[in-house]
């Protein structure tokens, strides 16, 4: 398969207050390009400690090694744990993984962490960090539209958006197993730490295309949020993750979310798409995977 390297955006004139108008509007320039001509890009020089990303690493694996029994136990971690895809009615609709699917508000719960004591002020860190580079990044999408840069921090914060810890384990039957089928995400924008084993593949020019691990980026990518939001300006682009046949594959994944209350409309008329809220739109996917198998998602929103 075709690997590809990511547009590669490098953060520092933003992170670092530099007074360069012109650098900064070349990294404003490049940031938009990628959102709509890729719907994925990958960020260096972005805020996030190494330190605090191999730490959250290391914290991750060892949750991920304890028994199943543990993991799937009432109380830890909220009880966010989740494993293959229990709606799957074929091998093509079955995801090979697990992951903890935490909300931001549960992170700082002290007795849902059990024994992993250290993951919690790891994790506490790790999302705040994250949070605070996920509203520059959509500040930055959201101005350049035209629109005031602090339009989406009303309507998401700590208690709409979550930390999603994923392990794919290794898989030497078949090559051809996903680790997570093909989907876009619901939300306005993803930012994923993944290591460096590969199997992020995601669809550029109708054809699948494998993207090559960078070790010191972040990878981001536009949810359909955005998509809606920008009336088709801001691509939310198809994806999917292919497991090995001898290594396990860790990744985590920060999700800007709105609450579900929260009204999406178009930045600009005409409209492409009804306006609707982000409850609905959830449902709707939910109520999709349930009669057909997978979600549909935009397509049903668009005029």
């Amino acid at each position: 398969m075709e690997e590809c390297e990511l547009p590669l955006i490098d953060l520092s004139v933003l992170k670092n207050g530099d007074d360069d108008e012109a650098r900064k509007l070349d990294c404003i320039n490049a940031i938009a390009k990628a959102s709509s001509g890729w719907g994925f890009f990958q960020v260096v020089n972005h805020g996030v400690s190494l330190e605090l990303l191999s730490k959250m690493r290391n914290e991750q694996m060892k949750l991920f090694q304890a028994p199943f029994e543990k993991k799937a136990s009432c109380g830890l971690l909220n009880n966010s744990y989740r494993w293959g895809t229990p709606t799957a009615t074929c091998p093509k609709q079955f995801s090979w993984s697990e992951a903890f699917h935490i909300p931001l508000t549960k992170i700082s719960d002290e007795s849902s962490y059990g024994e992993f004591s250290s993951l919690r002020e790891v994790m506490v860190e790790y999302a705040a960090a994250m949070q605070e580079l996920a509203k520059l990044l959509a500040g930055v999408l959201v101005m350049n539209m035209g629109q005031p840069k602090e339009l989406l921090e009303e309507i998401c914060d700590e208690n709409t958006c979550f930390l999603r810890l994923n392990r794919y384990p290794a898989f030497p039957i078949s090559p051809e197993i996903f680790g997570l089928v093909p989907h876009t995400d619901s939300d306005f924008l993803t930012i994923l730490h993944q290591d460096e084993v590969g199997g992020l593949q995601l669809m550029k020019d109708s054809k699948w295309v494998a993207v090559k691990p960078n070790k010191n980026a972040l990878i981001v990518n536009i949810g359909d949020l955005f998509q809606a939001w920008s009336n088709d300006v801001y691509k939310s682009v198809e994806h999917k993750v292919m497991v090995n046949r001898k290594v396990e594959r860790f990744s985590i994944a920060y999700f800007l979310c709105p609450s579900y209350e929260s009204m999406i409309g178009s930045c600009k008329e005409p409209s492409v798409y009804k306006r609707f809220t982000f409850g609905e739109y959830r449902h709707q996917i939910q109520e999709d995977v349930k009669l057909i198998g997978h979600k549909v998602g935009l397509p049903r929103f668009r005029l």
